[in-house]
């Protein structure tokens, strides 16, 4: 079995519903397209048979584990820290929705990824089988074109390799770094948006201030909906 590593992006929890709702995430655990560490690149369509199976019982669903169940010497290493609710193909990638148990080794995964000033958990990894792919002969060539892929478990890991694959929703936080970056595609400086984002307008210097609110609140407002909007979409191409 095979690995390739994936990164988090943007955990956002959203207040609110049960505890287990609460302990759920989604993101993408494999991009199309791009060249991993490893050289390998996941070519549209590689998991489609694997899903098919999966969904009709014909092969197991993915497991979620953690680091891949580290060494595997022991049974608390393969007892996975959660399911996977959901794993679908877009256009993006490999997009998936897990729930992390309330054990105690799901609760730490899902305190880690909540952790300030940033997730001391920020990686996710597939662990597959490859059954169909094309070798590349040439100088810049990716190593393999995977076309067909077995899925086997998917897991938060400490150190990604695939720096395009991210998780966009934990849920029970704000997703702060998209509120910064409309902030900055609204003609904020990096410095003006954290401050707005911590404190409001009032944060700012009294003519910055004023300049964020010319045309109004309102029109301000509609500017940042427009730019988060636009961010989301971007994110999903």
């Amino acid at each position: 079995m095979q690995r390739l590593n994936c990164s988090l992006k943007e955990l956002k929890f959203a207040p609110g519903g049960t505890d287990a709702e609460q302990m759920t995430f989604s993101g993408y655990g494999a991009v199309f397209g791009n060249v991993d560490a490893y050289g390998d690149v996941i070519l549209p369509g590689a998991f489609t048979q694997s899903l098919t199976d999966a969904r009709s019982g014909k092969a197991a669903w993915p497991v979620m584990l953690l680091q891949h169940g580290g060494l595997g010497f022991g049974a608390q290493d393969l007892t996975p820290i959660g399911i996977w609710t959901d794993i679908t193909e877009d256009e993006v990638g490999l997009r998936v929705t897990g729930r992390l148990a309330e054990t105690p080794r799901g609760r730490e995964v899902h305190s880690l990824m909540r952790m300030k000033p940033r997730p001391a958990i920020d990686g996710l990894s597939i662990g597959y089988v490859a059954r169909e792919w094309d070798s590349g002969g040439k100088p810049g060539e990716p190593r393999r074109r995977l076309k067909r892929i077995e899925l086997i478990e998917i897991s938060p890991v400490t150190f990604p390799a695939n720096a395009r694959a991210r998780v966009d929703q934990v849920k029970g936080v704000p997703d702060i770094r998209l509120a910064e970056r409309a902030l900055r595609e609204a003609g904020f400086s990096r410095t003006q948006a954290k401050a707005v984002l911590a404190e409001g307008f009032k944060a700012l210097p009294l003519r910055d201030a004023e300049d964020a609110h010319n045309g109004g609140a309102d029109a301000v407002a509609a500017l940042l909906r427009r730019n988060i909007a636009t961010i989301k979409t971007s994110a999903r191409r």
